[in-house]
């Protein structure tokens, strides 16, 4: 690729700038109308590029759609450990600090709900890497976080925490099909609970 600056900009950055257009596109369109109705033709389209112009930047809708995934995750990991940093250190106050700080972080933009716990299951195949790096993720998150358990809870820590990211995945599944939505502090409170009554025995 040449190096010539055009509209002063280099080749480098003009390639950066049209791959940032893409990803704002299919932030948008992989929620809505999702991934698998979605076209290279119409990402094109809305990022106002050439299909050439795509395939500089991205092998494919797959590739784009790991691009957006992985940002999503990791925007959401940097907000919920900020969460639990900034919490008093106690248990029941980081559970509730990160429960509180994923939940209003991920539903803020429902187009980043979408993403994160409804197309990521309609994209497939394509995400099962991605989505098994960002399991793996906040599972050591949440491990690092309940070193402190009481004496009497006897569950291994790795699959606790699987378990309670299973269980947020549900609640926000529900959050973003459902036709009458729960409310925010509902899903918050009630994920609170469930994961604090696993510790508390």
């Amino acid at each position: 690729m040449s190096g010539r600056s055009y509209r002063g900009m280099s080749a480098e950055e003009r390639l950066a700038e049209r791959r940032e257009r893409l990803l704002s596109a299919a932030y948008t369109l992989y929620s809505d109308p999702g991934f698998p109705d979605t076209t290279i033709e119409r990402l094109c389209a809305s990022a106002r590029i050439s299909n050439r112009a795509f395939y500089e930047c991205f092998s494919g809708r797959d590739e784009l759609m790991q691009a957006v995934y992985d940002r999503c995750v990791q925007e959401t990991l940097q907000s919920v450990s900020k969460s639990i940093e900034q919490a008093p250190d106690t248990l029941i106050d980081r559970i509730r600090a990160g429960i509180t700080g994923y939940v209003t972080f991920v539903t803020e933009d429902r187009r980043r709900a979408r993403i994160m716990h409804l197309e990521v299951r309609r994209a497939g195949d394509c995400l099962i890497t991605s989505r098994q790096r960002a399991v793996t993720a906040f599972t050591r998150m949440i491990e690092s976080n309940i070193t402190d358990l009481p004496d009497a809870v006897k569950a291994n820590r790795h699959l606790l925490a699987l378990s309670m990211i299973g269980a947020l995945q549900e609640l926000l599944i529900e959050w973003v099909v459902a036709d009458e939505a729960p409310a925010i502090d509902h899903l918050i409170s009630t994920a609170t609970h469930v994961f604090y009554r696993s510790f508390v025995t």
